[in-house]
């Protein structure tokens, strides 16, 4: 039996080379390189720098900052909108109301000029009853309007207003009708016009009172601006709506149904003719120099010389220089028995002619019904225009 070195036996097969898996798990970071490598050691990952919670935490309070900015942001822009569509609202509806103020307003002329018309009673009857179907039109349109939430209880005194005219006029017409159907009686018409008159008049107090000074001051209230809730008189002339005057209305029914003229004494005069601001009264028998301005103005004065009130009485001034001819016309809605009036002729745009010229101007007192006595109806006056310093 052989005795062998243990030392030199060999054991090759145990030498095999080590497989890449096993390299790769016995390598380790190396912290520090040895030799004359220059360069810091490398901080590991996650040390040096801010602590790990703060970081993410300033992402989170920023994400915040923003989110609340974006939140604020959203509900100014929609109050803004919300104002916006509020107030676009509220124009929106005094607009429509503007509409129907002017179309009563259009009407209430209409009806003051046929009112004062020398007209047959079946005329003015078929045009009364005509403004009441047309009142009773503005009527339905506003009833279609719809208000804004605050001004819708208010919106129904504008429909009371308007329903009073449409009333009014209806019931004038049908008081006319009565009258040339069952008696000549005069009186008692008048005394029903001057009744059925006074729902005209009505309406315009409810129109101001009950719903155009609450509604503005609901407006103020809530900061609407720029919103007008307009103004509405049927009748300018409550006048013309008296008794008074509808004895003349009447009296001129009477002569044009007969073919005669009202009895009494009729008629109107012209008392002088004021020049402002220049401050000096016309004289027939007198030249006089007109200094001429942005604000020239002729002031008429009329007078009523009859013992009766008389209506829609005509005005006319006319001024003359050559090859320039101005005519301009205007009326008294109403005057009584000696009461005086003033009628104010504005806006003169005089050509170069009226100032090279002697002028003449001639005032006119038109005739009204009945009246006999002309010769105190007109003056004509000489003048001459210059340029105001």
């Amino acid at each position: 039996m052989s005795t062998y070195d243990d030392d030199d036996i060999p054991f090759d097969f145990f030498d095999e080379p080590e497989t890449v898996e096993a390299t790769q798990r016995r390598r380790l970071p190396r912290l520090d390189r040895g030799g004359g490598d220059d360069r810091p050691p490398r901080t590991p990952r996650g040390g040096g720098g801010a602590p790990t919670g703060l970081v993410p935490l300033a992402r989170l309070v920023g994400l915040i900052a923003i989110a609340i900015a974006v939140v604020v942001g959203l509900v100014f822009w929609v109050g803004s909108c919300q104002g916006k569509s509020k107030q676009a609202a509220y124009e929106s509806y005094a607009q429509k109301v503007q509409a129907i103020q002017r179309a009563d307003k259009a009407l209430g002329k209409k009806f003051e000029t046929t009112l004062n018309s020398t007209l047959k009673q079946s005329d003015l009857e078929t045009s009364l009853a005509q403004y009441a179907q047309q009142e009773q039109q503005e009527y339905a349109q506003a009833q279609e309007i719809r208000a804004p939430g605050p001004l819708r209880r208010l919106h129904t005194h504008l429909l009371d207003a308007i329903e009073l005219r449409a009333k009014g006029l209806a019931a004038l017409s049908d008081t006319l009708a009565q009258a040339g159907a069952s008696s000549k009686d005069d009186t008692k018409t008048v005394a029903a016009l001057a009744k059925e008159g006074g729902l005209l008049t009505a309406s315009d107090v409810v129109w101001e009172q009950l719903y155009r000074a609450p509604a503005t001051d609901e407006l103020k209230r809530r900061e609407i601006t720029n919103v007008v809730i307009p103004t509405s008189q049927f009748v300018t002339n409550a006048e013309i709506l008296s008794s008074r005057s509808f004895t003349v209305v009447m009296s001129r029914l009477s002569g044009a149904s007969t073919g005669g003229t009202p009895s009494g004494l009729h008629g109107d005069k012209l008392i002088g003719v004021h020049v402002s601001p220049q401050g000096i009264d016309l004289s027939p028998g007198t030249a006089s120099t007109i200094q001429v301005s942005q604000d020239l103005s002729f002031i008429v004065t009329v007078q009523n010389s009859g013992d009766f009130p008389e209506l829609n009485v005509p005005v006319t001034l006319k001024i003359v220089s050559g090859k320039t001819k101005i005519t301009r016309t205007d009326h008294v809605t109403s005057i009584q028995p000696g009461e005086q009036a003033d009628v104010t002729f504005t806006n003169f745009d005089l050509p170069p002619d009226a100032f090279s010229n002697k002028v003449t101007i001639t005032v006119t007192i038109g005739k009204v019904p009945g009246e006999t006595k002309l010769d105190n109806n007109s003056s004509t006056y000489s003048v001459f225009f210059t340029l105001s310093s």
